[in-house]
């Protein structure tokens, strides 16, 4: 055991790295090592021998295995200090330019429509992102045979075999918030709903997730007239220009009647967008009257109430005002495009500070 002893102990100081330490353990108390094999002895000898031997091998055992603990924390102290001869700083170094972070136009474009609104009395409502196909579509009028139902469009939620409750789809628009709003507070009232929605769709102006922003306002006597009020008011403030021609052409949407797609008369002189001039028009959003049966789903009495409802795309304003011409790329977290397209962080948009900074 003496040899066994010098032996080792002397390997073990002259370990230049873990690599040679681990090597040198598992010779020596690992499990086919020397020592360990001289333990298994003991069950062979005499019981005179094994009070001898036994206490001799985990002496020796215990030694071998605090001489590879001291040299194992000797070792990395050894590697830490020649780390930090190598990882010096010079403290007197001037300092790097202080960053910000960068508020993303999405972002930045949904405050921009809520302090437009907020101005015209429209408080903000929302709701989940995953709700029943009941508030996403029957609510809202649409029925069971529309083309936005099938699951080459919509996002339908998984159930078990046999489930019988409603299916829930990722919300294709932010309608669903209003038929919430309604059910909650009742008429009258003014809201926009600003959120992300899901369809099954992907390509330069298109993506599977995207953001709407919808508003909604119920009174006695709300009637068209008040609609294209507020949306001359929305687009020159938004876009921050004097005058606007909006353009009210017939459509057809299942929750309002009578329904109008909106364009706003613009150029693209140059490649830049201009609004309010020029001799092109470019469709931005869907409106009508809000239909009798979507009233009649939020628990509102048509007979007795009316109201207008609207919705458009915030990336595809945000796009237009900003003129970034990928919307695949607001979901590509590149930090370089951000840098370029994003807001200081402390620009907060108000009307009478200016939206966009």
């Amino acid at each position: 055991m003496d040899d066994l002893k010098a032996k080792y102990l002397s390997q073990i100081a002259e370990a230049s790295d873990e690599a040679v330490l681990e090597d040198i353990r598992l010779a020596a108390v690992g499990k086919k090592g020397e020592v360990s094999l001289k333990m298994r002895e003991l069950g062979r000898m005499t019981a005179e021998e094994r009070q001898v031997a036994g206490p001799a091998l985990n002496a020796l055992k215990a030694e071998i295995n605090s001489a590879l603990a001291a040299k194992k924390a000797g070792l990395a102290d050894a590697a830490l200090d020649a780390r930090l001869r190598s990882e010096w700083l010079d403290v007197t170094l001037p300092t790097r330019p202080d960053r910000h972070g960068t508020i993303h136009p999405i972002s930045q474009v949904t405050e921009e429509v809520t302090a437009i609104f907020a101005d015209m009395g429209f408080s903000v409502a929302e709701g989940p992102r995953i709700d029943t196909d009941w508030y996403n579509f029957d609510a809202l009028n649409i029925p069971g045979h529309h083309p936005a139902r099938a699951e080459m469009d919509t996002f339908y939620m998984h159930r078990a075999e046999g489930d019988d409750r409603p299916p829930h789809v990722l919300r294709t628009h932010t309608s669903p918030v209003q038929i919430r709003s309604m059910e909650a507070t009742g008429a009258p009232m003014r809201i926009i709903c600003p959120g992300g929605v899901y369809r099954a769709d992907y390509d330069q102006t298109h993506t599977p997730m995207f953001h709407q922003v919808e508003g909604l306002a119920i009174g006695k006597d709300i009637s068209m007239a008040n609609l294209k009020w507020v949306l001359e008011e929305f687009v020159k403030s938004y876009f921050e220009v004097d005058g606007v021609d909006l353009r009210f052409r017939a459509s057809h949407f299942p929750f309002t009647e009578p329904s109008a797609e909106v364009d706003i008369r613009c150029s693209w002189e140059g490649g830049t967008l201009k609004v309010g001039e020029g001799d092109d028009w470019l469709e931005i959003l869907g409106s009508g009257m809000v239909h009798p049966k979507v009233l009649l789903a939020g628990g509102i009495d048509p007979e007795q109430w009316q109201g207008f409802a609207f919705g458009m795309g915030i990336d595809r304003i945000a796009m237009l005002k900003y003129g970034i011409p990928d919307l695949r790329a607001f979901f590509d977290s590149d930090l370089r495009w951000l840098r370029h397209y994003g807001f200081a962080a402390l620009d907060v948009p108000t009307l009478h500070g200016g939206l966009s900074r």
